[in-house]
């Protein structure tokens, strides 16, 4: 069974799946190990690694221990084509929708095809689009491209069901790490509304709360990053407003 089939399991038996994202940088280096060893008691459903940027070369060492110890799939979500390598159960492969920037429109992907293809990676392609969390955020500036402004639900949609259309498997709506404010309820609702495909919410989705309504209005992966860099302890109450299936 592919990764991606083993989420729509989880989304199809329990109502959502939850995804923890864990940033293999060294500042995070020692709460790493830590973090993973909570997602396997807390029923976390699968575990994404990646960052924007990465500030020393060991970054694939961390990988290669998250997958050591871990007990549900390793998913790489790319900041660039150099954070590619085996040490994963499959990537995102990600476009990024929302931008006007041709290089992570379909540059990269290009660069990045053959690796993932000589390397046996299995590839979820996702239509990534990014939305005003209230702060710049790395992937902002990274990237080159402004995010689309919360009020304009009818513009995030559209671009979904471009995504849709295209052939993508996958819509993540991003917030951006850190962000003050997470993706509104009607955005995802107006989403799901439009699309047949699996939603990824993710960016300032700071208590399961929140995690809880994100669902209700249609989205079918939560995933958190900040909230449980604080406090590992919450994942199993995430986890347990994400599967409102059981």
């Amino acid at each position: 069974m592919s990764v991606f089939q083993s989420l729509i399991d989880v989304y199809n038996n329990r109502g959502a799946c939850y995804v923890i994202l864990i940033d293999p940088d060294n500042k995070n280096d020692g709460s790493i190990l830590s973090q993973v060893e909570m997602a396997n008691c807390s029923e976390v459903d699968a575990i994404f690694v990646g960052g924007s940027l990465m500030m020393d070369g060991k970054s694939n060492d961390r990988v290669k221990k998250i997958k050591q110890i871990a007990n549900v799939p390793v998913i790489l979500f790319p900041g660039g084509v150099n954070q590619i390598n085996s040490n994963y159960d499959a990537m995102l492969f990600l476009s990024l929708l929302s931008g006007r920037n041709p290089h992570y429109l379909i540059g990269e992907q290009v660069i990045s095809a053959p690796i993932v293809k000589d390397i046996g990676l299995e590839a979820i392609s996702t239509g990534y689009i990014l939305l005003d969390g209230g702060n710049v955020t790395s992937v902002e500036f990274m990237s080159g491209t402004r995010p689309i402004p919360m009020d304009k639900k009818d513009i995030v949609a559209s671009h979904a069901l471009a995504g849709q259309y295209l052939g993508m498997k996958s819509i993540y709506l991003e917030a951006g790490s850190g962000a003050k404010n997470h993706i509104p309820s009607d955005i995802v609702n107006s989403v799901s509304n439009l699309v047949s495909i699996p939603i990824i919410a993710g960016g300032g989705i700071s208590s399961p709360e929140i995690a809880e309504k994100l669902v209700k209005a249609g989205a079918s992966i939560i995933v958190t990053g900040t909230a449980i860099e604080k406090n590992h302890s919450c994942m199993s109450d995430f986890a347990k407003a994400v599967h409102w299936k059981g």
